[in-house]
């Protein structure tokens, strides 16, 4: 479904002109051709005319997006945390969450920049509305770019002559913090990924995905309960209703009635900037969006992340603490970690073990083919890990032990393939 933010967005850009000359400047804004799975009326919504990127933008963005020079001490680019030839996101040996400047780590683990142009708010927490304001934070934050102030940041890049000569000819003046994060931003709504054998499988290609995957559909679309919140359909294919949601990760270590009573006086009044660091620097990130909204419904809660490349975008929730998909598909078949605020739709499921098989298989097959060979590589290194399973518990999942729901139906398997087809 299109996100109630994203829906407005377009409703605002359109309530004062006629249906004809709105639809002719969507169309006009979207580019052709896009990626096999990617939406053009979700592009035309999510990037209106005057958000489409220029290349000289963009081009400029790709470069600041991968120059270290931005942290305050030349060793950390947006590009560390979201590499460019790992679907953009950590992959961190030494660590589950994302680092900075001097070895600092956060408390939080960087999702991925694909698809970021086509989400509602930006963040695990939703912090940030745009592209633009998300691509501010990480520079002046102390655990990872480091930079003190804006003003500090502009110094710098006017001391670089390559830097100094493009923001003038592209922006007409000298560098701003504004024009700064427009590059970037610039760069990331170029980013937008399909071209997955399950894209060329909704298009007709019925051997774009073997039958272990296509039974992985159907579980997912039923017993599995995935669409519930990771819901697929051709206009909006991010594989995510971008709402936020408690799902018992950050209950692993966290009283978050204790947690929340001690926050709400220090966020009631917080600032972007306090939130920002909070986020990523205290115990308080365990509260999620909460730490955003004041609201009691949002402790513990975290956007639902998109799906795509979900392969290769490991480790999995905001903190890092899943390291496989077999990982995250026993964490929802126990029903998740309970907790005071745990969301309503979360139980156990009941999976067996050749059905979580399965539904892996089917996660795989949403990686775009420009990481397909680092798709190989972690399908290998996840298959090795398959029988290291911390969050394994069958009892749970299959009702012996502790009580969390009826399960929902067996698929029909007879035609799997065409179950939550569109």
């Amino acid at each position: 479904m299109v996100s109630r933010s994203i829906a407005a967005v377009l409703l605002i850009g359109i309530c004062n002109v006629s249906p004809a000359a709105a639809q002719t400047a969507a169309s006009a804004s979207v580019p052709s051709p896009l990626p096999l799975g990617v939406s053009p009326e979700l592009y035309g919504i999510a990037v209106p005319p005057d958000r489409v990127p220029a290349p000289d933008a963009a081009a400029l963005g790709a470069r600041l997006f991968r120059d270290k020079r931005l942290s305050a001490d030349n060793t950390v680019s947006c590009d560390t945390c979201h590499d460019v030839d790992k679907g953009f996101t950590d992959h961190r040996p030494d660590s589950a969450t994302s680092g900075g400047v001097g070895g600092a780590h956060g408390t939080r683990n960087a999702p991925t920049v694909l698809n970021a142009l086509f989400q509602a708010s930006q963040f695990w927490d939703g912090r940030a509305a745009t592209l633009e304001d998300q691509a501010k934070l990480p520079i002046l934050n102390p655990v990872e770019m480091g930079q003190k102030t804006p003003e500090d940041v502009v110094a710098k890049l006017r001391t670089l002559p390559e830097y100094a000569q493009d923001f003038q000819r592209i922006y007409g003046h000298p560098t701003t913090y504004d024009d700064l994060a427009s590059a970037i931003a610039a760069f990331e709504r170029t980013q937008y990924s399909g071209n997955s054998p399950f894209d060329r499988f909704m298009a007709g290609n019925a051997s774009a995905i073997d039958d272990n995957a296509k039974r992985g559909w159907a579980l997912f679309n039923g017993k599995a309960r995935c669409s519930d919140c990771h819901a697929f359909n051709s206009v909006s294919p991010l594989f995510s209703d971008q709402k936020f949601h408690n799902i018992g990760i950050a209950a692993h270590k966290q009283n978050f009635t204790d947690l929340a009573r001690k926050a709400i006086g220090i966020v009631q009044s917080a600032d972007t900037k306090q939130i920002d660091e909070l986020a990523l620097q205290t115990d308080y990130s365990e509260l999620g969006r909460f730490l955003v909204t004041k609201k009691d419904d949002d402790i513990g809660a975290f956007k639902t992340e998109t799906l795509r490349n979900i392969g290769v975008t490991g480790p999995y929730m905001h903190d890092g603490s899943l390291t496989t998909l077999w990982d995250v598909i026993d964490h929802y078949n126990k029903g998740g970690v309970p907790n005071p605020y745990l969301d309503g739709g979360m139980q156990r499921l009941g999976l067996s073990e050749n059905e979580i098989d399965d539904l892996v298989a089917f996660l795989f097959t949403l990686t775009d083919d420009r990481f397909g060979a680092f798709g190989k590589e972690e399908m290998a290194r996840q298959t090795a890990l398959k029988n290291t399973r911390p969050q394994r518990e069958t009892d749970v999942a299959e009702g012996r032990k502790g009580d969390l729901g009826d399960l929902a139906p067996n698929p029909d398997l007879k035609n799997p393939a065409l179950l939550g087809a569109y």
